[in-house]
């Protein structure tokens, strides 16, 4: 008795140490910051007024290429994914034995009849759809030798029972931004969006530490 009492409640403490609540997300994170670098102007060389990486032309639309600047990326993420099973199986067999007459006796019969059936029916579905849709401005954190950019930046609203962010990260082509200094989410490679909330709001919508526990694989039931 008293080692199934200690195991109810080593049970119970594993349950509460695996529902521990996470600490609360917070702006500003380094890895979502802007690249700290030295936006003033390089000194010009040779008496020229041209300086590499700082030229303008009338000729050319004015989009993000350089370590620091800014474009907006325009979040068209919609995902739909459906899986469906059915399997069906089943097997019969019938066995009939008779035998009539017998030595020693006139009257002598035997009779048997024996059946055997089985069958299997399992069905399975999952259905997912996922949609996100808006806009954020990032900052190009790195050029990389081969004219990839990396992009990554953060997005905060305070509302009145909350905080929501958006996060991105990922990599992009020069070509791939638009005239007016845009791009699509479908053309960031390796993309990472993250888009989450706190708050009342977020707080109610989440599953107490005894539900997350009777519905964890640590309940044995």
């Amino acid at each position: 008795m008293r080692c199934l009492s200690l195991l109810v409640w080593v049970l119970l403490l594993s349950g509460c140490i695996s529902a521990f609540p996470e600490p609360q997300t917070q702006p500003g994170g380094a890895e979502w910051a802007p690249p700290e670098i030295d936006y003033s102007l390089p000194d010009a060389k040779d008496g020229s007024l041209y300086r590499p990486g700082y030229m303008l032309t009338l000729f050319k639309d004015k989009r993000a290429f350089r370590e620091g600047d800014i474009l907006t990326v325009a979040l068209d993420e919609k995902t739909y994914s459906s899986k469906k099973a059915d399997t069906k199986t089943s097997k019969g067999q019938d066995l009939a034995l008779g035998l009539s007459g017998a030595a020693g006796s006139e009257d002598f019969s035997a009779e048997g009849n024996a059946s055997m059936s089985r069958g299997f029916n399992g069905t399975g579905s999952s259905t997912q759809q996922n949609q996100l849709s808006g806009s954020i401005t990032v900052t190009v954190a790195k050029v990389l030798p081969n004219g990839a950019l990396v992009i990554r930046g953060e997005k905060w609203l305070r509302l009145n029972q909350g905080d929501e962010y958006l996060r991105l990260l990922g990599l992009i082509r020069i070509d791939d931004i638009g005239n007016d200094n845009t791009i699509s989410s479908q053309r960031i490679a390796d993309a990472r969006i993250i888009y989450g909330g706190q708050g009342a709001i977020a707080d109610s919508n989440a599953m107490g530490w005894a539900s997350r526990y009777f519905n964890s694989p640590w309940f044995p039931l």
